[in-house]
């Protein structure tokens, strides 16, 4: 067994790195072997433990192992006490979620601050069988199907460089390494909630797999190297599936797109379809729904769907998405994660609702011809002074199209010009502040008509000009 785990650290780099790492040990049978074998290794390592005071004694009990365990072998040693249960109420996480991300969030920051090159967790062969079983009951789709990985990374929170995460016990049965405790009076202490059945990995450990190793003795190893081949499996699928991806998604007016008259003409477009929503947190039901919809007579456009972060929309020929954050706006509640209420101050560039564009300023006597390209706007620029506001489109916006007598919505401007549900989310409006008084009225609808109060006349020394894009 030491044999092996040496070679596993050879593969991770570790032989070639004088830089330390930081062992996660909670004084269980797995970490304690973990922190065993990394002695015998002679490589540089760090002990870190946490108390979730979930266990009352028995938390402190495993502290004090770890602690004199690391003391005893000279081993630099960090502990932490966290309030599991209350993180877990208040960001609505189960205890093992909250527990989880306390965890990490905190090895994380060791490593930063204290240099260390990786972190080390004591995850086994069983627990790697057990977190196949639990993705197949959530559904998780073929990346669910190849567990955990020797070699990963712990995100940091404030969105700087990943660490490291090396899981060197994966190989190894939990029988191994209770073998290897006992042959070299290894000192650990069991947890008495691992004999619950409250959790469902605890039942899958305690009811599910003692069946399943009835049927095969040798199940976690057999299905040790079937994960293996799904992940080469997984692989080759999102090489060809990227591959064809690449091909068929764009980019306008802040929207992520995907032809769908290509998609279908290809082959397996169902797992293209799949990978391409994943990517954007879509769940089974968005996965399903659409693939329906696809292999159907159905109509397709005009559907709405929602995944954390993001908006999907359908129109005849394309899905389209674009990301969105929660602020509470009346009707959707949702709103782009660009600014959708820009000031514009002066000249210059600007982004809003997703759709980036410029504000320039020129005489009038410069100006070859008012008639402009689709996209570009002019106004009279002593009749729409700065500040302005360019936002996004709401229920009750109305104005005077350019050349016409009679107030106009919004609304109805967007059916004459036949916008989809989506081109009319993703729509900005030019808002002149002088005009409060004008409640809805705008300017214009940015790279489309400006309202006809604002168009250049004889009077006119400056014009004010809005590209879009």
């Amino acid at each position: 067994m030491y044999h092996e785990f040496t070679q596993i650290l050879g593969r991770a780099g570790l032989y070639d790195d004088d830089t330390p790492v930081l062992l996660a040990v909670s004084g269980g049978v797995d970490s304690m072997c973990m922190a065993d074998l990394f002695r015998r290794t002679g490589l540089g390592f760090a002990v870190a433990h946490c108390n979730f005071r979930l266990r009352g004694d028995e938390s402190d009990g495993d502290e004090a192992l770890v602690r004199d365990w690391a003391v005893s072998a000279g081993i630099k040693f960090h502990r932490e006490v966290f309030d599991t249960a209350g993180f877990a109420r208040e960001n609505s996480l189960s205890i093992e979620m909250a527990a989880r991300e306390l965890r990490y969030r905190w090895f994380a920051d060791l490593c930063r601050a204290e240099g260390y090159g990786a972190v080390c967790v004591a995850h086994n062969a069983n627990d790697n069988a057990e977190t196949l079983l639990l993705n197949l009951v959530r559904g998780t789709g073929m990346r669910g199907l190849t567990g955990m990985s020797v070699e990963s990374s712990v995100p940091c929170q404030d969105g700087g460089a990943p660490v490291k995460l090396l899981r060197p016990m994966l190989a190894f049965t939990r029988r191994q390494i209770e073998g290897y405790a006992l042959a070299r009076s290894v000192p650990y202490r069991n947890d008495s909630t691992n004999a619950l059945t409250d959790y469902r990995r605890n039942r899958i450990r305690h009811l599910v797999i003692p069946v399943l190793e009835q049927m095969n003795p040798s199940f976690i190893k057999t299905v040790s190297d079937e994960m293996s081949y799904f992940g080469y499996a997984g692989a080759l699928a999102d090489s060809c599936s990227d591959r064809l991806l690449e091909r068929i998604t764009g980019y306008s007016d802040g929207c992520v797109t995907l032809d769908l008259e290509k998609l279908r003409s290809s082959g397996h477009w169902e797992y293209a379809l799949y990978r391409f929503l994943d990517r954007y947190g879509f769940n089974r039901t968005a996965v399903t729904t659409l693939t329906g919809l696809l292999k159907s007579d159905r109509t397709l456009s005009g559907k709405r769907f929602h995944s954390p972060g993001y908006l999907l929309l359908t129109t005849g020929t394309r899905l389209m998405i674009r990301k969105v954050r929660p602020v509470g706006m009346a009707g959707t509640g949702l709103m782009p994660e660009c600014d959708a209420f820009t000031v514009v101050r002066g000249p210059g560039r600007y982004t809003c609702n997703g759709i980036s564009f410029s504000i320039s300023l020129m005489d009038m006597d410069s100006l070859p011809t008012l008639k402009q390209p689709h996209g570009t706007l002019i106004f009279d620029a002593s009749a729409l002074p700065f500040p302005f506001v360019c936002r996004g489109w709401r229920d009750g916006d109305w104005f005077i199209p350019l050349g016409m007598k009679g107030r106009k919505k919004v609304s109805d401007f967007f059916t004459d010009l036949k916008y989809d549900r989506f081109r009319k989310e993703s729509a900005v409006m030019v808002v002149d502040t002088c005009c409060a008084e004008d409640d809805g009225r705008i300017a214009a609808v940015l790279g489309e008509r400006i309202d006809d109060k604002y168009r250049v006349n004889q009077e006119t020394g400056t014009v004010l000009m809005i590209r879009k894009g």
